[in-house]
């Protein structure tokens, strides 16, 4: 609750003097805050993601490791194929058809064959492991003379050194032939299986996150006090899901009950004092003949009746109905019947355009209750006199409005309590005996018509009320 008080007075700009001082708009949220504040339903899919993810990769990494040995074998095999065939085609071959061999050879199956020069500059091959262990196994088969290399004077491609009767020779194929296991096959169906778990996951995470959020959301209906809205479903079919629900509505009809019953516990014992307390009154008029002995019980019976009134507000269980209300009209009601108090002095700064949803009647006793414990408990030390402004301003489809006293405050660890039914701070500000329901009063009030309430510390002295209600749209 303090911090909430702290955030809340963060808002507005302090009031100096005599000058408007308009209210702050609430800061953004920061992108690091943002990103740590993912809902369930994000984390789930998230994590769902990286392990389906994860796991597609080492599938992927496993599959080409399967591959890896049959394919260089295969490969290998491949070119010394070629490399025998073409060495016993042009050993049996006499000269007119060794020369129409090596023609056909070229323009047919992509590969040439000239001799190897003692001068002939080379790069040997060199590539990825899976070059390497064709590249072994092309030596195992030929022969440890074999020459392998990507570059024979400043031509690139596959060459294989090899002896014909003990003459050396190049062999140029098709390098492509001797490539690593890349290609779109691959991309395309990694892709695939990414989206399909993508979906599968975001699936996943809604049937997860589905009960939650409906538990989410019926905890903050009776949150609100609307109990009858928060039943779950009993009947699912997951058992764990079924028996939290079962737990909540249990849970929310003995809260619902346990406020009915307060409720009517509050009521009738407030009805029931009704009738002595006037039956009090008036033998007190009639009985006491002291004028002051008078006026002192007749003023002990009116705040007892106050008293009353008050846990007959806080009683209250009714929900509001929330309609487009002019918030400086309501001021205005309510600061009129204070104008001519000696001991009040109230600044008013809300612009006259500001509508608000709420129940005007429910809204007068908000602002009502709080300029009357701003009047008893804000007066100055010094000259007796509750100085006590008034602000409000619209910020993000919200008013938020600001009443503060010039009084001496309170202690910070007594801030938290102040809202709470019956407590009573220090004597300072609680002089005037009264329910202790003003403020609980207020904050239930606010609630009920969904907005929020907190109290806050002046840095300039004084107690600061601060409550928001949602900005009425524009018509």
């Amino acid at each position: 609750m303090a911090r909430k008080s702290q955030l809340l007075e963060s808002r507005f700009t302090e009031f100096e003097g005599s000058a408007v001082s308009p209210l702050e708009v609430p800061p953004v949220a920061s992108a690091s805050h943002r990103l740590t504040s993912l809902s369930l339903f994000w984390r789930t899919f998230f994590l769902l993601a990286l392990l389906l993810l994860g796991s597609i990769a080492a599938w992927l990494q496993t599959l080409r490791a399967l591959e890896f040995e049959p394919r260089a074998v295969q490969t290998a095999q491949q070119l010394a194929s070629q490399v025998n065939l073409s060495r016993a085609a042009l050993v049996y071959a006499d000269s007119i058809g060794r020369v129409a061999l090596l023609k056909t050879m070229n323009t047919e199956e992509g590969l040439r064959i000239i001799p190897r020069e003692a001068n002939d500059q080379y790069v040997p091959f060199s590539g990825d492991t899976l070059s390497k262990e064709v590249t072994q196994e092309l030596i195992k088969r030929l022969g440890k003379s074999t020459v392998i290399a990507s570059r024979v004077n400043q031509q690139p491609g596959l060459w294989i050194g090899f002896d014909i009767a003990g003459d050396p020779y190049w062999l140029l194929t098709d390098l492509a032939r001797f490539g690593p296991t890349t290609g779109k096959t691959w991309i395309i169906w990694l892709a695939v299986a990414g989206a399909l778990s993508l979906c599968g996951a975001a699936l996943i995470a809604r049937l997860i996150n589905r009960p939650l959020k409906k538990l989410s959301f019926a905890a903050s209906r009776m949150r609100e006090g609307d109990f009858g809205a928060s039943r779950l479903d009993e009947t699912v079919q997951t058992a764990e899901i079924r028996d939290v629900n079962i737990g909540f509505n249990r849970m929310a009809q003995s809260l619902a009950k346990v406020e009915h019953d307060r409720a009517l516990m509050l009521a009738g014992i407030s009805h029931d004092l009704r009738t002595p307390l006037a039956r009090l009154r008036l033998e007190t008029e009639l009985s006491v003949s002291d004028l002051t002995a008078r006026a002192h019980m007749a003023a002990d019976i009116a705040q007892l009746d106050a008293i009353i009134d008050k846990f007959l507000d806080y009683a209250r269980p009714d929900r509001v109905e929330l309609a487009r209300v002019s918030l400086i009209s309501v001021v205005d009601s309510c600061v009129y019947s204070l104008r001519n108090q000696p001991d009040v002095n109230i600044s008013v700064k809300v612009d006259r355009n500001l509508m608000v949803m709420a129940d005007e009647v429910e809204l007068g006793r908000i602002i009502s209750n709080l300029l009357e414990n701003a009047r008893r408990y804000g007066k100055s030390s010094d000259s007796g006199i509750a100085n006590i402004d008034i602000a409000a301003v619209a910020s993000n489809n919200w008013v938020l409005v600001k009443i503060r006293d010039h009084g001496i405050g309170v202690a910070p660890d007594q801030l938290a309590n102040l809202s709470k039914p019956f407590f009573r701070g220090e004597t300072a500000r609680t002089a005037a005996n009264g329910a202790g329901l003003g403020l609980a009063i207020v904050e239930k009030t606010l609630q009920r018509m969904g907005g929020g309430f907190s109290l806050a510390i002046s840095s300039m002295g004084g107690l600061s009320a601060n409550f928001k209600l949602q900005q009425a749209p524009k018509v």
